[in-house]
């Protein structure tokens, strides 16, 4: 159990430095996501603005813009590498800590969960891309946000689930 735990922590530490390389970078170019001299964020594409707003700002970028949200994208890329993987990590490092069989089917379902937010994300960053090459948003907008809300919804879950039977204390349990 100690070697399985001592592979999770590897993997977590690889994958944060993944994902805090990947989240400077994107936060480096962040300032040049500009559409009529005012700034516009990732998360207001991927959450707030209306789909009106998404299409307006997608379709009138300028090319310097439109390469910098691309790479941006790209970066986002690397960053769901190391996040979820991270998240994932965390859930099997606080399951070797416990003795209850449902918690530890917990955080490996959680682990596992991590999968499916990865891969919407993975769609959601494919959306955007098609849309900034001029694909027409249509009616996709709706499954989208789908895509969007579900990957935050198992990635916060991930992680605070994970943080929180990290860092409590084993005890032995019926379940």
């Amino acid at each position: 159990m100690v070697i399985e735990s001592k592979f999770w922590q590897k993997v977590f530490l690889f994958c944060a430095g993944l994902t805090a390389g990947a989240m400077f970078c994107m936060k480096w170019i962040e300032s040049d996501l500009l559409y009529n001299g005012k700034d516009f964020t990732i998360l207001g594409l991927e959450i707030s603005y209306p789909k009106e707003k998404v299409a307006e700002i997608l379709t009138g970028l300028d090319d310097k813009t439109r390469t910098i949200l691309g790479n941006h994208l790209s970066f986002d890329f690397a960053f769901m590498a190391g996040i979820f993987p991270a998240i994932a990590s965390i859930n099997m490092m606080a399951r070797h800590k416990q003795t209850g069989n449902f918690v530890r089917k917990l955080l490996m379902a959680i682990s596992f969960a991590q999968i499916l937010a990865w891969a919407f994300d993975i769609i959601e960053n494919s959306y955007l891309l098609c849309w900034l090459q001029g694909q027409s948003i249509g009616a996709d907008f709706g499954l989208f946000h789908f895509f969007v809300f579900t990957k935050w919804i198992l990635a916060i879950i991930g992680a605070l689930t994970g943080l929180l039977f990290l860092f409590k204390k084993s005890r032995k349990t019926i379940f």
